[in-house]
């Protein structure tokens, strides 16, 4: 399908963007700055976001905001003070954009490590979790909230060896049909995005023989995020759609 989204479709909305340091998460960070929203940078690696938030600014577009925290470390308190944070500097956060996300080691399920498990489980689920229970108040101060998770094609059926990452997209995608479900009386909509093979760190690590270059880039399959968090998109809600219908490895 053909997404179409109006160049200031986000202008005045404010967008919170996780893993916005590399890949998927800092392209759909300047798409969606493109577009006229104020950006909130979060990610590990403060660099990576300053170099991102320059180069926001410099394109003219609304000056970006950066929280720098680490996932795996970050405790429920931490995204308390985070939506409070928000909360007082913008007033609402319209949009919620859940990229962040940790492959851990591909392996037999036997031979799954215990301490890699609950790593993944932490950043990929748990930290998903906790932020959005806090944020939910600030969200549900938009006129029209948008939260959006990403998935993966493991995430719809299991792969063999790929046991971790799949069972964390597995509950990521119940996750976001329970929000959708409890919010589809509201005017927030909830969704997942299944950006299949694309050209990332994340991709690298898991086909480290595959030629890049055969890839999408993640400005290829940011037509379906900006359509996502377009405001005038009222009719998905509870749906993991996925970015590129034709790849069937992801």
């Amino acid at each position: 399908m053909e997404y179409s989204t109006a160049p200031e479709a986000l202008k005045g909305k404010v967008i919170l963007v996780t893993g916005a340091g590399a890949g998927i998460g800092r392209q759909a960070a300047l798409s969606y700055a493109e577009h006229g929203a104020t950006v909130i940078l979060l990610g590990r690696n403060v660099k990576n976001l300053e170099f991102l938030y320059d180069e926001i600014e410099k394109a003219g577009y609304p000056q970006p905001a950066i929280i720098p925290l680490d996932l795996k470390g970050a405790t429920k308190q931490n995204y308390v003070d985070m939506a409070e944070t928000i909360e007082g500097q913008f007033g609402k956060l319209d949009g919620i954009l859940h990229n962040a996300s940790v492959l851990g080691t591909l392996s037999p399920f036997d031979q799954i490590d215990e301490e890699t498990f609950d790593d993944v489980m932490k950043i990929n689920v748990k930290s998903e979790f906790l932020m959005t229970q806090a944020l939910l108040p600030v969200v549900k101060k938009s006129e029209a909230g948008r939260i959006i998770f990403t998935s993966s094609s493991v995430g719809h059926t299991g792969r063999a060896f790929w046991g971790t990452y799949a069972i964390s997209k597995f509950a990521t995608e119940g996750m976001m049909q329970i929000l959708a479900d409890e919010l589809s009386d509201t005017e927030i909509r909830v969704n997942a995005i299944n950006p299949g093979a694309t050209r990332t760190r994340m991709r690298e690590k898991a086909y480290p023989g595959e030629d890049a270059n055969t890839l999408k880039t993640p400005k290829d399959i940011m037509p379906l995020y900006l359509h996502l968090m377009d405001p005038s998109v009222t009719d998905v809600n509870g749906q993991c759609i996925d970015a590129q219908p034709k790849r069937s490895v992801s």
